[in-house]
């Protein structure tokens, strides 16, 4: 295998890859390798950990087909410190060689052959607008699970929903929800888990992209979008039934804008500390937030906010909020809310699609 191509280009692409190489204990050491495949001018890198694949096809001067697998984290650095310019790579009696000008590296490679072999999914691609997916992904996402002895809860439930795609996470704290209408994704009444770490990496690299291909088999979704393919397994098992969490009454309602609440959180969480939560304090008055953490300090804070129903404290967890509140969206935030321990539910003044479930913290 011989190739030429820029560095710059060689360095994303690894960069994009490698992001699902395994590195955790346990691996097999062949999947901590990116696999580098050149057929023509055509170069494909793949890295997986058997739950996540990541594959980028790059056009090079090629010079000679065949594949290598090498140490991604390991490629990835030396190219990065590599002026910029051309870089030469090839592959020979087990290493890989990159030149850049005066800089030479040579690299030992691992068997191509244990490489998992990585069959695009078969059928037809739905082709979407990606702007509206991201948009929906960006507000549920943070609201998944990290916590992989519950792995139902570190997914992103994707459902049929009235003629259009509902989006829920949750991760038994906190509850985010956000429809679709008119995308009709999946069959009457299917649904699929994807796992939010996989959706993660589809957020990074859709930014720039107009439209993304998803196909789905019985096991795998894949998301395709530029020269980027994300492939990953379903998350078997039964996503919690959450449409009884959400209140269907909550006599007491803040009206607040979303930026200034954001800013005023981010500035009050700097004393909570410790696992303190904030506390908001909500009357005719306005809003009041405030923390305190002993032996630390205090910070509290007034607002303008229109609120209707009986005084009330209610205290949150502030990353939490700050979750809820930046992913909300446009300029004004509804907080409803029943008393200080039921869940109260954060919503938006003109998009019903959204919502935002969110536990009290107990507080004296």
């Amino acid at each position: 295998m011989k190739f030429r191509c820029e560095r710059d280009a060689l360095l994303d692409a690894l960069t994009t890859t490698g992001r699902a190489a395994g590195t955790r204990g346990g691996f097999q050491l062949v999947l901590s390798g990116v696999h580098m495949a050149l057929s023509g001018d055509g170069l494909t890198l793949t890295a997986t950990d058997r739950e996540l694949t990541i594959k980028v096809h790059l056009t090079v001067a090629g010079d000679g087909d065949g594949e290598a697998v090498v140490t991604a984290r390991l490629i990835s650095d030396v190219v990065r410190s590599l002026d910029a310019g051309a870089v030469n790579v090839s592959v020979e009696d087990g290493e890989i060689h990159v030149d850049s000008a005066r800089s030479t590296f040579s690299l030992q490679t691992m068997s191509a052959e244990d490489f998992p072999k990585t069959a695009a999914l078969e059928g037809d691609p739905v082709v979407l607008e990606a702007g509206g997916l991201l948009t929906a992904l960006r507000q549920v996402v943070k609201a998944a699970s990290a916590d992989e002895s519950r792995p139902v809860l570190t997914g992103v439930l994707l459902s049929a929903e009235d003629e259009g795609l509902r989006l829920v996470t949750t991760d038994s704290y906190r509850l985010a929800l956000c429809d679709l209408p008119g995308l009709e994704l999946l069959g009457s009444d299917q649904s699929v888990l994807v796992p939010s770490r996989a959706l993660q990496e589809v957020i990074r690299l859709l930014d720039e992209e107009d439209q993304i291909s998803l196909r789905f088999s019985e096991h795998e979704v894949s998301f395709g979008f530029g020269t980027i393919t994300v492939t990953t397994r379903l998350i078997e098992g039964e996503f919690p039934s959450y449409q009884g969490l959400i209140p269907t009454h909550q006599p007491n309602r803040l009206v607040i804008g979303r930026e200034n609440l954001i800013n005023a959180v981010r500035r009050v969480r700097l004393m909570a500390q410790d696992s303190t939560p904030i506390r908001l304090d909500m009357s005719s008055d306005g809003l009041e937030l405030s923390a305190t953490t002993q032996d630390v300090g205090e910070a509290r804070e007034q607002m303008d906010a229109v609120y209707e129903g009986e005084d009330l404290t209610v205290a949150f967890n502030p990353e939490y909020l700050l979750d809820g509140a930046e992913a909300a969206p446009g300029d004004e935030i509804v907080l409803n809310t029943v008393d200080a321990l039921k869940p109260a539910v954060i919503r938006t003044t003109d998009a019903e699609e959204f919502l935002y479930l969110l536990m009290p913290v107990r507080i004296n």
